[in-house]
């Protein structure tokens, strides 16, 4: 099932064909005048300079194939060799049925070769609650997840935890010194406690607690790596005690994904690398790829000659290769967070053996990324290109930096969603929307509606840029808002349901007016959108098209009555057309990871 542009796009290619012009040029594209025509072409503009001919006659000789083309209700030439393009009522009508009656995908194509793919986001550390700075992951991950899987493709989202490095050591040292976990630091192969010896706010307390004696204190650091690098050895009390850091927290980590409505296949931590890390090392060292550094072990991934110019503390600059080698193994004997990442691929590739890895992870750790998939490629663990690391920018505050509280800490994600949460309430009860509701409906209505805002705040911007985070002017229901779409979805809702208690059904779709003519022209876009969206990464054109989308509906509903339209076939027609855009809009939605509500 293609959508009007790309069949007329293929329409207009075989035209370039035939003239002996390169289709290639043949791009179409939506009209910049709707008024005038729905599509239009400009490359005759381009052809005819690469041909030297006058690009007016090139267009009309192209206009003149087109001519007969029974999708097209008009084809002209304007200004210096534009061809506008006009659809056939009857071309629409067809294209919004095939919408219509497309429940799975609304209208949208899915890939031709499906692909295994495992997209990496979110990364949430043990012991650390989650914050703010946590979101835009998984928010985009999420989304991203859901694309692929609509578009066709085999999915795993894996959270990736961060569990098996240098704050893990601390915690063991922290937890011991405060005298909770002496059974877990003995010699020996246990047994040991089943029972948790800490909770999840023990470990939130000792932490930050543990991070900042380790900056102090010298003696303090090395026990810390050394317990680091005796759990990473296998040491039995500290893996017991280890387990447990990891259960407590992944009960909360379950609890705020859960209200953000982020889902994973898999939950493996940097730990799970573990079992093939020997494996990985004799790899390096076999392929000669691991060499010693002043005590350390890395991987040089620069190409050879490859430089660039590095500024020191004493601001003189030098020539430095580019980019860093890998530290595989620390001068302690810890592996290292590279390390983690480095034999995760090769652990994916051996249970999953994925075509494509997305990392959904802050642009600051591009460096990280360019290094770890250069020494994946070279000890052929990927293959070239099949490892894509997806930045994104940071959410900030009216400041112009990284959102902070009012006391500059750092917010954390479940007190965000219960803020959220709260002006939801608020903005309902000012709206006078779901005084109707029982209380039960309503608080799951004000959920969803605070976590659209939420969501589409995020993914109605480009996944590359930063953007300032204003929950007030989030949650209104007025313009480019979750909140907003979520009300257009509602009212779609509630018309069908007047519909069907008046005895009215859905039926053949009759297109007439504009605004018919403009929804069923937004409703084929959304094929495209999704095509973009996918092969850019950027879920953002998925807002952008639900946005547009929810407009002319509005536009729609405006200039043709539905329930009070002049007869039984309109009536059939338009409630056909209203449908269509809800189920488009809820799949285009649930795409972005937001449910919608029934009534409010």
């Amino acid at each position: 099932m293609s959508d009007l542009r790309t069949q007329l796009g293929e329409a207009v290619a075989a035209a370039f064909a035939a003239e002996g012009v390169d289709a290639s040029l043949a791009r179409v594209t939506p009209s910049d005048r709707p008024d005038l025509a729905d599509f239009q072409s400009n490359g005759a503009l381009a052809a005819a300079k690469a041909l030297k001919a006058n690009p007016r006659e090139l267009a009309g000789k192209i206009a003149e194939r087109l001519a007969g083309d029974p999708r097209l209700s008009s084809v002209e030439v304007a200004g210096p060799g534009f061809i506008n393009l006009k659809v056939a009522d009857a071309a629409l009508c067809d294209r919004a049925v095939e919408v219509a009656s497309d429940a799975a995908h609304a209208g949208a194509a899915v890939v031709e070769t499906p692909r295994k793919v495992v997209i990496d986001f979110a990364g949430p550390n043990v012991a650390k609650p989650m914050h703010v700075g946590h979101l835009r992951s998984s928010i985009i991950g999420e989304s991203l997840k859901r694309l692929f899987r609509f578009r066709g493709d085999t999915v795993w989202g894996d959270a990736h935890f961060g569990d098996w490095g240098f704050q893990m050591g601390l915690l063991i040292v922290a937890v011991g010194d405060e005298g909770k976990a002496g059974a877990f630091l003995a010699e020996g192969d246990g047994p040991f406690p089943a029972g948790a010896p800490i909770t999840l706010e023990d470990l939130e307390r000792l932490y930050p607690q543990a991070a900042g004696q380790a900056k102090e204190d010298p003696a303090f650091r090395d026990r810390a790596r050394k317990a680091t690098a005796e759990l990473q050895g296998g040491r039995p009390g500290y893996r017991a005690l280890w387990q447990h850091f990891v259960a407590v927290s992944r009960t909360a980590l379950e609890r705020e994904f859960g209200a953000l409505g982020v889902t994973f296949d898999l939950w493996n931590g940097e730990s799970d690398a573990d079992p093939v890390m020997a494996e990985m090392i004799a790899h390096l060292e076999t392929t000669g790829l691991l060499v010693e550094d002043d005590g350390a072990r890395v991987v040089h991934v620069a190409k050879p000659g490859e430089t660039r110019k590095k500024k020191l503390a004493d601001g003189s600059v030098i020539e430095a290769p580019s980019p860093p080698p890998l530290l595989v193994i620390s001068s302690e004997g810890s592996a290292m967070y590279g390390t983690t990442d480095l034999a995760t691929i090769l652990d994916r590739r051996k249970a999953i053996d994925p075509d494509l890895i997305l990392y959904v992870v802050d642009e600051r750790q591009a460096e990280h990324f360019e290094q770890v998939f250069r020494a994946a490629y070279l000890a052929d663990y990927a293959a070239e290109g099949s490892l894509q690391h997806l930045g994104f920018g940071t959410m900030n505050g009216t400041d112009g930096k990284p959102f902070k509280t009012r006391a500059g800490g750092v917010l954390k994600l479940h007190d965000l969603i219960t803020q959220a949460t709260e002006k939801a309430r608020e903005r309902l009860r000012e709206a006078k929307l779901g005084d109707d509701l029982a209380e039960a409906e309503f608080e799951d209505t004000a959920h969803k509606v605070a976590i659209a805002a939420l969501k589409f705040a995020d993914l109605s911007n480009a996944r590359t840029t930063s953007y300032v985070f204003d929950l007030d002017r989030f949650m209104s229901f007025e313009g480019k808002t979750g909140p907003y779409l979520l009300y257009q979805a509602v009212r779609i809702k509630s018309l069908l349901r007047k519909a069907g208690e008046q005895g009215l059904a859905p039926g053949t779709i009759v297109i007439g007016e504009p605004a018919e003519r403009d929804l069923v022209l937004t409703l084929d876009a959304f094929s495209q959108a999704v095509t973009e969206a996918y092969d850019k990464r950027i879920p953002h054109l998925i807002s952008e098209h639900a946005y547009r989308l929810a407009q002319s509906f509005s536009k729609f509903y405006a200039a043709c009555p539905v329930l009070i339209a002049p007869d039984a076939a309109t009536k059939a027609s338009r409630l056909a057309l209203s449908k269509a855009a809800l189920d488009q809009l809820e799949i285009a939605l649930d795409l972005l990871g937001i449910a919608t509500p029934e009534r409010m």
